[in-house]
Parts: C-alpha cells; structure tokens; sequence
C-alpha cells in the first residue's frame, strides 16, 4: 500500500476497518495505548522474542523500515518489559509508525515523551534478559490473531485490528464505502431520527411480541 493509503486506514480507524474487513482481523487483547489520540497504520516487522527475554528486540531494530509498525511478542504473553525508553528511542529513529507489545513496557513518562505511538498489554517495570533465542520476521500470534509479517496494522484507542496484505485494498476500499454510509445516517440522527427505525429493529422486537 502506498503512504497515502496507510494514512487514510488509520483515519478511518480500528472499528471502522474492523466491520469494513468483515470482522476479520481482531487482535483481542486488552491495550493500553501510551499517547492518547494516537492512530497508527503500517506493515508488521515481527520478532518472537524467548520467554521473558528481549534479545530479539535488539536484533530486529536494525532490520525496521520507515513507516513499519514493530510487533513484540513471546511465546506466553507476559508482564515483563520488552522494551523500554533507549530501546524506543532507536525504533523511533529507524522511522517506524508504532510499536505493538504483547509483553510489557516501562519507562512510561520518557516514552511519552518521545511521541512514538505504543501501544502494550502490560506497563510493568520488570525486565528481560537477554539470553534466549528467538526469531525475527516470522507470523506471531496475538490474541487469537496471526500476524504475518508487511500485513497492515491498523491502531488507535479501541486497539488494533490486522488486514492481510492481499487484502489491504479491498478492505481500504469497503472502509471508505462504510465511512460514507455512516455519514449520512449521522445527518439523518442528527436530525432526529432513530436507528431503532431505520435499521428496522421496531418490527424486529414487534414481531417478536407477536410470536409470543
């Protein structure tokens, strides 16, 4: 996808992108996004770190390309942290859009500060080693979700959902239409009317009634 195309993904957003996909591509984990107000939208650069053990973090750095959102996993998702404020301070100057961690964070002020989007399931001062294994550039998963590597993240403050890469366009294309559609019944509730009418759930709950 070009830049463009990736930018207008984040503006439309995680939910919307989400129903355009056919509710597809969830990451359903719980996150905390570090910069609120923050959207992201990239190709993956994946690293499976070892349990417990950021050595692949330092590994994989070098490897990122401008515009990438940077995915930190382990085998057992866990409270350590991964990843921390020098270790962000060299994504960040690698170019990537975000960073999503299925571990832990620390140093929460200083990467704030540093404006790199993050977005992690824990924010926990305990650290990793640096001895085990793992690997770089592989599909990881995350909360039922797998993540192959240049497949399109899209995050903001309701979380993260992925696209296949095959199907970027598609979906990117199907999220406009949805975008539109949502537009025009925003007028229409503006001006009063009801979903409860216009999605014609009044004749679903009627029916209902009636049956009973």
């Amino acid at each position: 996808m070009t830049r463009e195309e990736l930018a207008r993904l984040s503006e439309l957003g995680v939910a919307t992108v989400y129903e355009a996909s056919g509710r597809e591509g969830l990451i359903d984990i719980p996150l905390i996004q570090l910069l609120p107000g923050s959207r992201a939208a990239g190709p993956a650069r994946t690293a499976l770190c070892g349990q417990d053990d950021n050595l692949m973090v330092h590994a994989v750095i070098e490897q990122i390309q401008p515009g990438e959102v940077l995915v930190l996993s382990m085998p057992e998702p866990g409270p350590v942290a991964l990843i921390g404020e020098l270790l962000v301070t060299q994504v960040k100057a690698r170019g990537a859009a975000a960073i999503l961690v299925d571990a832990a964070v620390r140093d929460v002020e200083e990467l704030v500060e540093l404006g790199l989007p993050i977005w992690t399931r824990f924010v926990r001062v305990k650290g990793a080693t640096k001895t085990r294994m793992g690997e770089l550039n592989v599909p990881v998963t995350l909360g039922g979700m797998k993540i192959s590597p240049s497949d399109i993240l899209v995050l903001d403050a309701d979380g993260a959902v992925c696209v296949k890469q095959e199907r970027a366009s598609e979906v990117l294309r199907a999220a406009e239409d949805r975008f539109a559609r949502e537009s025009s019944l925003r007028e229409k509730l503006l001006a009063g009317e009801l979903t409860y009418d216009l999605h014609g759930l009044r004749k679903v709950i009627e029916n209902n009634g009636r049956k009973e």
